[in-house]
């Protein structure tokens, strides 16, 4: 399974099933301030006091709401601090009007310094608290309400569950439709926490009373439904959301009709978890219908509609329809130009979705400009140690490694990973990513005792944060499976990917496509290890899979026709797959074009299969397009054109012509003394072989069946899961 880089996509998402109306809110100045009539326009809005506005801003600013959320953010806290004030309101209405009165005269007789008399009221008032015990739970139950909400509007999360549970606690029974209430503010409060099992248990306890009481139509079930449902895929949980998402989505359409933008929201969210299980049919028709409902009821250039035409936009991305996605993200940008100006973090969310699909087509001159673009919006707007700028730079840091540019790959993914531990704490999962990913650069410069560690404390937090069986941990199961097999501890690799394919078959099902790629890398390790019958059936399922669930011309296909190709030729089974070879490399010249890195790795292995049967015509002119390609879309200095360099050499040296080996061999030596340094595997591979050819060189007579080195199996490995 690839692992997910990329952290700045925007996916439109509900955790009620809503839309929402928005106030708008100017983009003041800093140092400027906000005017005066300003916070009354607000309050006027609102509903609330002036100054009530002015510590609504302060709230924001003390917990560094982004700027783009100002508009949400602020609504959301006039409607608890709202909520809040009726509360008060009602908290009265708790106190038994007799005791109030006792309360009052013991108060006046204190202020009077009567305090014998003021005794006499209490335990007068205590006598009767005494009598209505249920009462007054009731009654401190709802004071931790409403601190609790107080603890909200502040977004202090934490605070405000303590206080949610212990409201629960308190409250006596037959009370149930405000235990309801209480345990959904608990489990939302809890979900916006990242504390998915305690806000699972909430929300469990909340779904049972609703339907125990409401009837089975009320939207209030329908909310919980989805709320539940949501908390579930975020768990990796697909198969007890789905059926919560129907039901939730069969009460809106009854209750508000199929055309309401609630619909809308609620079909994107069912299709988000179609898309997470690589359920790419069912999820398409989803998101047309919502697409069409936001667009008919909202105006097709409303910012709603901006999100669904991204998230329809990644569903076409992961089936490799490119022509079809690229549209779909440049008017997704455009309508947040259009509505938020330029220079808005949305629109830095656009230009980086925008980006990945070009870095998925090879395109990296158009790539570089919208990443650093994005980066310097976030920048701007959000400032430096913003989680989003750590997302900018890290997509930034993967197009620089994707290049071969180590160097200016690696601070920007150690930045990335400092402000994600300092703003999101270090056992964060979007911590775990950054290590992950700089543990990735360090395992392709051969630097294993760097990566080791860093993809080791990924997994941990993965497990720990998400439960060992989420489908991220095999993620991180199969990363550090990949470190051992490149070290030849294949003893530790097996059981990683076996459980990591565990994991996926388990939570995905047995034909997603995270199935196949995980099936994939188990048959290289066997492959590796000459395990040659068990590696066949598991490349043969692999193939079945990914042409079941993304069409068989996709470029997944390739790679797995590919892989299964060379298996073939590493048992001498040319015919079969000669074949094989050809297909994947018309479908990645069709689906990506001819000057595709794709391309250039699909050229290489058929041009080593000619090779392996001594058809030196045929297999010359693929290496050396193999190699334009990759100088022009990578640089000449990039270690896969090193790596094209060493595999033209061998062909020449297999034909004794040591003149036109030797410079190439010299070249690929100095391009990989330079990216990877000379302790890195590579290197010592080529300088194994350009001294050999220089030993051969020097004997006119050497027999030509000896001159082939274990290069050929070099390479074959270097290049073969190399898309």
């Amino acid at each position: 399974m690839s692992e997910l880089q990329a952290q700045g996509n925007y996916i439109a998402q509900a955790t009620n099933g809503s839309t929402a109306n928005v106030t708008h809110i100017e983009n003041y100045h800093e140092n400027k301030g906000i005017p005066p009539e300003e916070y009354q326009r607000l309050a006027e809005d609102f509903g609330v006091t002036k100054n009530a506005v002015k510590n609504f801003f302060k709230i924001i600013e003390q917990k560094e709401v982004p700027r783009e959320d100002w508009d949400f953010t602020l609504r959301q806290i006039a409607t608890r601090h709202k909520e809040l004030q009726e509360r008060l309101k009602q908290y009265e209405n708790f106190i038994d009007p007799e005791i109030q009165e006792l309360r009052n005269k013991a108060e006046q007789a204190i202020n009077n310094g009567e305090y014998d008399k003021a005794d006499i009221y209490l335990d007068e008032a205590f006598e009767k608290d005494m009598k209505l015990i249920d009462q007054r739970k009731l009654s401190a139950s709802e004071n931790r309400i409403i601190k609790g909400d107080s603890q909200n509007v502040r977004i202090n999360y934490k605070q405000a569950i303590k206080l949610y549970k212990q409201a629960v606690k308190l409250l006596p029974d037959g009370h149930e439709s405000k235990k309801v209430e209480y345990l959904q503010k608990w489990g939302v409060a809890a979900y916006d926490a990242g504390l998915y099992d305690e806000s699972q248990i909430a929300l469990e306890q909340c779904l049972e009373i609703r339907e125990r009481l409401l009837p089975k139509d009320d939207t209030k079930i329908a909310t919980t439904l989805n709320n539940l449902a949501f908390l579930y895929r975020s768990q990796g949980k697909y198969e007890e959301a789905e059926p919560l998402f129907q039901r939730s989505l069969e009460i809106l359409e009854k209750t508000l009709g199929k055309d309401h933008p609630h619909i809308a929201t609620t079909l994107n969210n069912l299709a988000l978890l179609f898309y997470s299980q690589g359920k790419y049919e069912e999820a398409e028709p989803l998101y047309q219908r919502s697409l069409g409902i936001v667009e008919s009821k909202l105006g097709e250039n409303h910012l709603y509609v901006a999100s669904f035409l991204n998230n329809f936009a990644e569903l076409y991305k992961s089936q490799g329809k490119y022509e079809e996605a690229e549209p779909l993200y440049q008017r997704s940008l455009e309508i947040r130009e259009t509505n938020l100006g330029k220079d808005h973090p949305h629109v830095a969310q656009s230009l980086n979705n925008l980006a990945l699909l070009y870095k998925s087509q090879g395109k990296y001159e158009e790539v570089e400009p919208l990443y650093q673009r994005s980066l310097g919006i976030v920048e701007s707007k959000l400032g430096e140690n913003h989680p989003y700028v750590a997302s900018s730079l890290n997509n930034l840091a993967l197009l620089y490694y994707s290049q071969g540019k180590y160097e200016e790959a690696e601070p920007l993914y150690q930045r990335s990973l400092e402000i994600r531990e300092t703003k999101l704490g270090k056992d964060h999962p979007h911590v775990a990513t950054s290590l992950n990913n700089l543990a990735l650069l360090y395992y392709s410069q051969g630097k294993y005792e760097e990566a080791e560690p860093l993809l080791q404390r990924s997994l941990g937090i993965r497990e720990t944060k998400l439960g060992k069986d989420h489908p991220d941990l095999a993620s991180s199961l199969n990363n550090l499976a990949a470190l051992y097999k490149s070290q030849g501890k294949y003893e530790e690799a097996e059981p990683l990917y076996q459980r990591s394919l565990g994991i996926v078959e388990s939570k995905l099902g047995e034909n997603h496509p995270y199935v196949a790629s995980s099936l994939n890398n188990l048959a290289a390790l066997y492959e590796s290890q000459g395990k040659y019958e068990e590696t066949e059936p598991l490349f043969q399922r692999s193939l079945g899979i990914y042409e079941k669930a993304l069409g068989k011309d996709h470029p997944s296909v390739a790679t797995t026709l590919n892989n299964l190709a060379a298996l073939y030729k590493s048992q001498g089974k040319y015919e079969e797959a000669e074949p094989l070879f050809q297909r994947s490399l018309g479908i990645v010249e069709s689906k990506l074009g001819e000057n595709h890195l794709y391309v250039a790795s699909s050229l290489n292995n058929l041009a080593a299969l000619y090779e392996s049967q001594g058809k030196y015509e045929e297999a010359e002119p693929l290496f050396q397009r193999s190699l334009g390609v990759r100088e022009t879309k990578l640089g000449e200095n990039h270690p896969d054109v090193a790596t094209s360099l060493n595999n033209l050499a061998a062909l020449y040296e297999s034909q004794g012509k040591y003149e036109e080996a030797e410079p190439l061999f010299q070249r690929s030596l100095g391009i990989y003394e330079k990216a990877l340094g000379k302790d890195h595997p590579y290197y010592k591979t080529v300088m194994k072989n350009y001294s050999k050819m220089l030993s051969e060189k020097t004997k006119d007579n050497f027999p030509q069946s000896q001159k082939r080195s274990f290069l050929e199996r070099f390479k074959n490995r270097l290049e073969k899961l190399l898309f």
